[in-house]
């Protein structure tokens, strides 16, 4: 089986640009303001937006992706683990979702989120190397958001230790990883290498200042960053469907 093509659904010129719906789950309702409380509006924005995929945990999916006309247009992340914000416990993600179900809903790739440095860590890896070998078992893709957090984490953004998650995530078998931007030009160039064969996407995290924003998608493009996975940083903005055109140029120069 050739797994490096297994990410190709979500490549458009070698790169990707997801759109992130999970929040409702890991942040709660505070985060869908606006018109983004809507799972259609976050639809429409993927297919008007042009990104290269959409992620969503599988209740989304069932009730708004599945047999609609998005399923035609934008390829399918079905996240399959997640938490809420409410428990004050050492960082842990459950499954609530098999891999065979992900694939009946549509999706071509499955997300898992990984708290690299928690006390709860191996339990993740384990299920992680489950989950992976299921998906490719089924054809599918297996990217890891690789976060560090926990009790033993001191710095979450540290470029050693992103860095160390960013070869996590190959070792692991992650065909993409998804990590925040580790702070400067230098970590990213390391990040890359780290990561090997496996494709490299960048947090969006919350919302920021546009042109700051937009400053370091450029650099992570420069840098040979296969693309971004962004949720809040567009959708939380009244000109949403405008900034995604503006990330989209800033991939794509040219397009």
């Amino acid at each position: 089986m050739k797994f490096q093509n297994l990410v190709e659904p979500f490549l458009y010129k070698e790169k990707a640009m997801l759109l992130a719906y999970d929040h409702g789950l890991e942040h709660g309702p505070h985060d869908l303001i606006g018109k983004s409380f809507d799972p259609n509006y976050i639809l429409d924005l993927a297919q008007k937006g042009k990104f290269t995929g959409i992620i969503l945990q599988k209740g989304i999916a069932e009730k708004y992706y599945w047999g609609s006309s998005y399923s035609r247009y934008v390829p399918l992340v079905v996240k399959i683990n997640g938490k809420t914000n409410i428990a004050s416990t050492e960082p842990y993600a459950a499954i609530n979702c098999s891999v065979s179900w992900a694939k009946k809903l549509g999706a071509k790739a499955i997300g898992y989120t990984i708290y690299l440095g928690s006390r709860r860590e191996a339990e993740m890896l384990r299920e992680f190397g489950k989950v992976q070998e299921e998906a490719h078992q089924l054809g599918m893709a297996a990217i890891a958001w690789i976060y560090p957090r926990g009790t033993d984490v001191k710095d979450e953004s540290s470029s050693e230790i992103t860095t160390y998650a960013a070869r996590v995530g190959l070792e692991l078998g992650a065909d993409m990883i998804k990590i925040k931007y580790p702070g400067s030009r230098g970590s990213l160039q390391l990040v890359k290498r780290m990561a090997g064969r496996t494709k490299v996407l960048l947090s969006g995290g919350q919302i920021t200042e546009e042109t700051k924003f937009l400053e370091e998608v450029k650099e992570a493009i420069d840098l040979k960053i296969d693309g971004i996975a962004v949720g809040r940083n567009v959708w939380q903005r009244e000109d949403a469907l405008m900034f995604s055109q503006k990330i989209y140029h800033g991939i794509w120069p040219g397009e």
